[in-house]
């Protein structure tokens, strides 16, 4: 959604929407991502929906939402996650991201398990290939008239 038909930016609503601000992630689940993520030199850390993420090659492949963890995985891994009970990632509710799954409370709860599901995510996206900044747009002047 858009600021201009009453979205969400970030985790915040924008005035005059009837949209309710996303929950801040728990500092557990924060600790547990930190500890998870691997300490790789291609692996870049920062935002995404104003939660932390991993990257690779420009390409997210980790992330929290607000108390949730995301992967994007594909073909068996995806298959096999789902199996474990992981569910479809929806930022918004009715909006799938394909690719992308809620790890289940059950895998969470094990470290080093969850730790095997973000190398599984990093090793598919590490696949793709690098992703293309397009340079920003340049902004216009516009003249208004009287």
């Amino acid at each position: 959604m858009s600021h201009l038909d009453g979205g969400v930016v970030g985790r915040y609503p924008l005035p005059g929407s009837d949209h309710t601000a996303w929950k801040p992630e728990p500092p557990d689940l924060v600790s547990l991502f930190d500890r998870v993520v691997p300490a790789d030199p291609a692996v870049e850390r920062r935002k995404m929906f104003g939660y932390p993420a991993a990257f690779v090659k420009g390409h997210m492949f980790a992330g929290l939402h607000e108390d949730r963890l995301v992967l994007r995985l594909g073909g068996d891994a995806l298959a096999e996650v789902k199996q474990r009970g992981a569910q479809d990632f929806e930022p918004m509710p009715g909006r799938p991201m394909r690719g992308w799954v809620v790890v289940p409370r059950e895998v969470l709860a094990d470290v080093g398990l969850t730790g095997r599901w973000i190398t599984r995510a990093l090793r598919h996206v590490s696949q793709m290939p690098p992703k293309v900044r397009r340079p920003k747009a340049k902004k216009t002047a516009t003249r208004r008239t009287r």
